[in-house]
């Protein structure tokens, strides 16, 4: 089974973690096979005492990222989240999981409301609208827990769509430590994702600019796994039929509302 992460033994006691692209939803929902997978891959690591965590992703699935972030919590071993360039989105909930979150200057976290595509009558859409403030809610105190801030203030903070560099992300308690002359890694087909948010930052396509170093891991040197990239086309691009964009959305309707 292809998956969206790869785990590394690294040394003794020791495990790596790479969260490396889109959080993507295939079969995370459609059956039990996926989140049971990771929990296999990270169980397979055996008796580890610290996880370094490598996150380069511009989010996705809102459901798959929280489910990632408690199989991490529970984990006994110390967990060192490391933002290589961007963690957005359900990725930023991911990096919740670290003891520690280090980021370089240059690197971006950001955090917002769950959405997803509408459509039914009006009970239907109203039900939808519940139910995405409920995980709104969640997601809050995740990001409250970890910060020491209160909800509200988070909840504001998701309303606008909030993006933090490194030290902004380090002076609002998401970050721990700002990882000085390390160069961010560059993100696959990041504008595409960016169109999806409200307010990106206009410079971060020119801020994920690839080094020479961005394609090392901090610890061994090796290469880190390319980026997954989903090169299909938006429906804005294909001319998408109606009824595949209604299709898409009775997916992400059936993960919300189990029906």
């Amino acid at each position: 089974m292809k998956t969206f992460w790869d785990f590394r033994a690294a040394a003794p006691k020791k495990a790596e973690l790479y969260l490396y692209g889109e959080i993507s939803d295939s079969s995370w929902f459609g059956d039990e096979v996926t989140p049971a997978q990771f929990q296999k891959d990270l169980s397979g690591l055996g008796a580890i005492d610290a996880l370094d965590v490598y996150i380069n992703s511009p989010g996705g699935d809102v459901f798959a990222g929280i489910t990632i972030y408690n199989i991490l919590k529970r984990h006994p071993a110390q967990k060192t989240v490391h933002v290589d360039g961007l963690a957005a989105s359900s990725a930023s909930i991911v990096a919740m999981a670290g003891d520690r979150v280090v980021m370089p200057k240059a690197a971006t976290l950001m955090i917002h409301n769950a959405w997803a595509l509408v459509g039914g009558n009006k009970a239907r859409i109203r039900a939808i609208a519940d139910e995405l403030e409920r995980v709104d809610g969640q997601l809050a105190e995740i990001y409250a827990e970890r910060t020491g801030k209160d909800v509200g203030i988070i909840a504001g903070w998701m309303d606008a769509e909030r993006w933090m560099s490194g030290e902004e992300a380090l002076a609002d308690g998401f970050a721990d430590e700002i990882e000085e002359g390390k160069a961010i890694a560059a993100c696959a087909d990041l504008d595409k994702y960016l169109a999806l948010y409200q307010n990106p930052p206009k410079d971060l396509a020119q801020e994920e600019t690839p080094d020479e170093d961005a394609e090392k891991t901090p610890d061994n040197g090796e290469a880190n796994p390319q980026p997954v990239a989903d090169n299909s086309p938006s429906p804005a691009e294909t001319g998408e039929p109606m009824e595949n964009q209604q299709k898409r959305f009775f997916d992400i309707k059936k993960k919300i509302l189990g029906d």
